[in-house]
């Protein structure tokens, strides 16, 4: 997982003109999927990524969905979203299986599918998200903790062996 970039420009569109990085350009209907690597090895640095990410995506009037098994740190998440950054606003709620949340552009999900399809997954979870038919687009966030950088390797190969070429990006900050 090399390569550098930074989430300024592209972290939450799908394109324009050109073939995203990790999909073919014969096919604009494949799946992308772009892992983020942090290099420090803290869960904070993660998640403020994952809310810029959000953030980004709100901003360009997409569904993100926030994806994670791990109830009591996508609840941190939540509250982070409030205060990530100041004077920031992204608009969420946490996706409940059979609730209508059609309106909502960021949703949380501690593994509830979504029932409509959505422009990107923020994964936070440790494993490939369950609904990967439900977009065409995937940010995967990976830091220096060596438990979540071991896991984030067996997505980068599970993406592969499912034919898919993840693009890398190393972010500061």
């Amino acid at each position: 997982m090399q390569g550098s970039a930074d989430t300024s420009g592209s972290a939450a569109s799908n394109g324009g003109g050109s073939s995203p990085p990790g999909s073919s350009g014969d096919n604009p209907d494949a799946l992308r999927v772009d892992f983020y690597v942090l290099e420090e090895a803290s869960s904070a640095a993660r998640l403020k990524l994952a809310c810029r990410l959000a953030e980004k995506a709100y901003l360009a009037t997409q569904v993100a969905l926030v994806w994670h098994t791990d109830p009591q740190e996508l609840k941190a998440f939540d509250d982070l979203l409030w205060t990530f950054m100041d004077g920031s606003f992204v608009p969420h709620e946490m996706l409940v299986a059979g609730a209508g949340v059609d309106d909502v552009p960021v949703l949380l999900s501690a593994g509830a599918l979504p029932t409509r399809p959505v422009d990107i997954i923020i994964n936070l979870a440790p494993d490939v998200p369950a609904c990967l038919g439900q977009t065409r687009r995937v940010a995967e966030i990976i830091d220096g903790d060596d438990v979540r950088r071991r896991a984030g390797r067996a997505r980068f190969k599970a993406y592969r062996d499912l034919g898919i070429q993840p693009a890398s990006h190393n972010v500061n900050g």
